[in-house]
């Protein structure tokens, strides 16, 4: 049961401002549609690889929920990052065996603006240090189109790594492998992430996008920073792409640290 990665998942304060810069970034985006919530709706950036950025956007605050609650607090930026089970309820039930505290999958969906429904599974732990679980229940290609939309003018073909900011790197590879299941174990050592030095482990998901779990070494730099802000989860991703353009204005992306290296 390799499981890839999914989607990564933005903030963005006016989605049609994060439209236009996405699309002056370079990036093909499309419109997701209306969450059945009615909190949140979004736009998206599909990949060739079929991973996605989500870029959602609040119509008001939804006490209780993290996503709302980091970014009321924090802003623009990273909230989540997700991956693809084939199965969700076996991966949950495998998960579960394995220790890690991860919750029974509930139902979720949403109108597209042509007016499909589709409809998914969520799996979260109330760690953010791991990814939570989007297991589609009608075809994924309604979720997740194909075609046209998944070729950018940037070059961008797919998302080569992430990094996922936490407090206890020993703690959060131990829970990603329970996640991940055989095969995930990963080596400890010491690097420099974002200028800081930090304590990381990569990890190897479906695909071959890789996961580094950072811990900073102190509280200076950014990557102390976002995780004293936003708390756990994803700090920057790098994309696959021919254009080799390096690091993507912040002020287009909304905060998040993206950048693109050739042939990653």
């Amino acid at each position: 049961m390799t499981l890839s990665l999914d989607h990564l998942v933005i903030a963005v304060a006016d989605l049609d401002r994060a439209f236009a810069d996405y699309a002056a970034l370079g990036f093909t985006v499309i419109r997701g549609g209306e969450h059945q919530n009615g909190i949140t709706h979004n736009v998206l950036v599909v990949l060739q690889d079929g991973a996605y950025l989500e870029l959602i956007a609040f119509r008001r605050p939804d006490p209780g929920n993290r996503w709302s609650e980091v970014f009321h607090r924090a802003g623009e930026g990273f909230l989540d990052h997700a991956l693809l089970p084939d199965d969700i309820d076996a991966v949950v039930a495998a998960a579960q065996g394995r220790g890690l505290d991860i919750a029974d999958p509930v139902a979720g969906g949403r109108h597209r603006p042509d007016g499909a429904r589709l409809d998914w599974k969520t799996a979260r732990s109330p760690g953010s240090d791991v990814p939570f679980l989007c297991g589609d229940v009608t075809p994924r290609a309604l979720r997740v189109q194909e075609g046209a939309v998944r070729h950018h003018p940037n070059g961008v073909t797919g998302v080569a790594s992430v990094t996922v900011a936490v407090r206890d790197v020993e703690a959060a590879r131990a829970r990603y492998a329970a996640l991940l299941g055989a095969g995930a174990a990963a080596a400890i050592r010491e690097e420099v992430v974002a200028g800081t030095r930090a304590r990381t482990a990569t990890l190897t998901l479906g695909g071959g996008t890789t996961v580094t779990l950072a811990s900073p070494a102190s509280a200076e730099g950014d990557l102390a920073a976002a995780l004293a802000s936003r708390g756990e989860g994803p700090f920057a991703a790098i994309f696959r792409g021919p254009a080799g353009s390096g690091a993507l204005d912040p002020a287009l992306t909304h905060g998040a640290r993206l950048s693109i290296a050739r042939g990653a």
